[in-house]
Parts: structure tokens; sequence; C-alpha cells
């Protein structure tokens, strides 16, 4: 067991932030987001979006970084602490950050891959083309595995170098690299002739657009691309020095999440109109449409090499978030050294991403109730332990611990401002984030329908 006093940390509060948005900043917001709101009428979906990061994001980041930083504990450890008989709840965390990585480091290979495609020049205009490149390259035998080694293999190697040289310092390069290359590329596709069509899309809300799934798509990008229930921000939270201040460090992470899936839309929406593409693409937008917009574009490698480094940084950096809890927890209720711990952990999860890899080519005629290895791992992990981890985090926060005791924490035993306290931890974290995120599991597994 680790002792406390000597544990590793944070060196300051800018670590800290970075680190937590690169965990929050991920496939998630430059991926998946544009695409949802594509799928879902543009604007409207952006607004509710927003409402929700409000209501629910703040209030179950800042819920994982309190329980976090007052146990001093990563997940398991930390429930152990406030909740002996709740630890299961971290454990589930650790389960679903498991399996997420698994299949995780597999995409994040694909985008290393696309980084050297796009340097090269796609040099397709026909999204049919690009639609039969990424098939045939996800469907190789060899060739995806050969990048999702090489992107595990990064990933391993810097939470083997610790929380400050590893996690914290590289957080520190890789997230100002990343607001830079989407300022510019933002700047790049703004500028394109036809972009007021695509700004029109994105941002003038067309509500008949909204059903009952726009509503559930946007908490379920809330809850997903905040990192929420894995144990990743509540280990992060547990690095926090006891002086800072929680309400501020848990608000700007959410906004700089927010706007860098804003931002993602702002690149990506004026380029595939402005080139006459569909923006309702769904999950292909990145790897199919995206790959024949560059084509079309004046020095379209050079902002398609730009674009998937961008995703390539942002894949890295949630990456490193979620086999951090697993390694904390080896170390502090196994004894593990970090090294040993980060090399066995990410090697076992290489080893499953392979079976996730080959079962989108050689392995794709066997499925389980319709899917294929790489979307089960998905499907649970997402469906199942993530929506439920997040509530049950949220029940003992605000239940079993207490809101006295979170609020004590959040506001360094009252020596902090915090206004909107008891409305946070009396009201949103005890019934209205819970409430929610029950809605969203119930959905999940298809007991309500929209």
């Amino acid at each position: 067991m680790s002792d406390p006093n000597t544990r590793e940390g944070f060196a300051s509060k800018i670590g800290f932030i970075f680190a937590a948005a690169g965990s929050a900043i991920g496939l998630g917001n430059i991926w998946r987001f544009p695409w949802l709101a594509g799928a879902n009428g543009g604007a409207a979906f952006l607004i509710i979006y927003l409402g929700i990061v409000i209501l629910v994001g703040v209030t179950m980041f800042m819920g994982e970084v309190t329980l976090g930083r007052y146990a001093q504990r990563s997940n398991v450890g930390a429930f152990k602490k406030v909740a002996p008989g709740w630890t299961w709840v971290g454990a589930m965390g650790l389960l679903a950050g498991f399996l997420i990585l698994s299949y995780y480091s597999v995409v994040g290979g694909w985008v290393i891959y696309y980084f050297v495609r796009a340097i090269a020049g796609f040099n397709m205009t026909d999204p049919s083309l690009t639609g039969q490149l990424f098939e045939s390259f996800i469907t190789h035998p060899l060739l995806p595995l050969i990048f999702h080694a090489l992107f595990m293999g990064m990933t391993i190697w810097i939470c083997y170098n610790g929380v400050q040289g590893g996690i914290e310092k590289y957080s520190n390069i890789m997230m100002p690299a990343l607001f830079a290359i989407l300022i510019i590329l933002a700047i790049r596709s703004l500028t394109l002739p036809g972009a007021a069509e695509g700004l029109r899309f994105y941002l003038v809300p067309d509500f008949s657009k909204i059903t009952g799934k726009t509503f559930l798509d946007a908490l379920g990008q809330v809850f997903f691309s905040l990192s929420l229930g894995m144990g990743s921000i509540l280990t992060y939270g547990s690095y926090l020095s006891k002086k800072e201040n929680i309400p501020q460090v848990s608000t700007i992470v959410p906004i700089m999440d927010t706007l860098i899936a804003f931002t993602a839309g702002l690149i990506i929406f004026p380029a595939v109109f402005n080139y006459g593409f569909e923006p309702a693409a769904g999950p292909g937008l990145t790897f199919v449409t995206l790959p024949a917009v560059f084509s079309e574009m004046p020095l379209g490698n050079l902002f398609g090499g730009a674009f998937f480094l961008l995703l390539f940084l942002a894949a890295l950096t949630s990456a490193i978030s979620l086999l951090e809890p697993l390694t904390a927890y080896m170390m502090e209720e196994h004894g593990w050294e970090r090294k040993r711990a980060t090399v066995i952990l990410g090697s076992i999860m290489f080893v499953i991403g392979i079976g996730a890899s080959l079962s989108m080519g050689v392995w794709s005629s066997f499925k389980i109730a319709g899917l294929v290895f790489f979307d089960q791992l998905d499907w649970v992990a997402n469906n199942l332990l993530l929506p439920l981890g997040g509530m049950f985090t949220a029940i003992v926060v605000a239940w079993v611990w207490g809101t006295k005791n979170a609020l004590q924490e959040a506001t360094n035993d009252g020596t902090l401002k915090f206004g909107l306290g008891d409305f946070w931890a009396n009201v949103m974290l005890k019934y209205v984030s819970p409430a929610l995120v029950a809605i969203l599991f119930l959905t999940g597994i298809g007991i309500l329908k929209v």
C-alpha cells in the first residue's frame, strides 16, 4: 500500500487543468460531437448540449474532483474510505476504463494512420472512394495492429513516467499544441468561400429537428465527453493540492471541453458545406467525408495533416486518463510499482484490442447479439458501466458521504466562497444529475424508448 503522505500529485493548478481537460477532450469532442450535431439538426443540438453541460456536466465533474481530493486515493480507494460498502462502484469505473482503452487504442491507431495518409495527400474527392479506403484499412488483419501498438506504446510511456514527469509534463505540451492547431484550422475553414452556409446550419437553430432522442444524445455526449463515471476525473482530483479552488477548476475544465467541441464544429461544417458534402454523415464524417473535403481543399494535405494531428493529441490525452486510474489502483491497493503496473496493464489491453481490431475484419462473422467484439466492448462500457458508475458516484457523494462533507471539502473547509454550493450539492448532485443519468441508462439498455 502507498503512503498518502508521499503520494504523487500535480505540481500546479494549470497542470491539473491541462491533464483533466486532456482527459475530457478526446475523440468524443472532435469526432463524435460534430457528427451528432450534424445528425440532430446542428444549432438545436448545440443549445441543448450547452444546457446539459451547465446542469449536469459541471455538477458531476465537481462531485468526482471533490471526492478524489478528499480521499487522496484513486477510484476504489476513495469509495473504500468514505463508503466501504460501495467499493464496487469504483471497481465498475475501473472496468469501464479498461474496456474502453482496449478499443479506444485501436481507434487511436486509425488516427495515426490517417495522419500519415493526410500528409501524403488522400487525392480522393469522392466519398465512396474514401469510404473504400477506410473499409480496406480497418479490415486489414495486420496494418491496424501496428498503429494500435504504436498508440498504446505512447500511452504506456507517458503513464510510466509518473504524474509530474509523465502526465503533467506531456499534457502541458500537448494541450497548448491542440489549442493552437484548433484555432488555425478554424480560421482556415471559416475563410472558405461557402463557409456561411455551414455556419448557418451550425449556429441558427431549427427546433423542428428536436426529438426525445436529441436530448438523450446530448446527455450521453456530455457524460462521456467529460470522462465521468470511469474514475479518471476522480483519480486526477486525488492528485490535486488541498489549497486549490475546486469550484473554479471544475468549471474551467467543462468550459474548455465544450469550447473544443464547439470549435471542432466550426472547422468541420463550413468545410463540408463549402465542398457540397453531407453534414449528417454520422460516424463516417471524420474518416470518410473529411478526407474527401481535404482532397478538394488547396493545401489539403497540410490542413488534413494538422486535423488528424489534432485528433491524435486529443485521443492520446484521453487514453492517458484511462490508464492512470488502473495504474493508481494497482499501486495503492496491491503495492505494485508504477512501471510494472503501466506495462502489464497496457499490454493486457493491447492484447484485448487485437481482438477488437480483428473483429472489424477477419473475425467479423463472430457476433453476440448482432455485435462484433469491438462494438460489444463499446456497448458494455458506454451503455452499462459508465452511466451506472456516474449515477452511483453522485449517489455516494450526496447521500452516503453526505452533501455537508462534500461542501466542506469543495470550499476548503469553508475558506472559499461558493455561492451556488447548496444548490450544487442539495439539488443538482442529490437529485437532478442522478435522475437524468438514470434516464440515459434505461434508454441505453432499451427499457425506455424515444
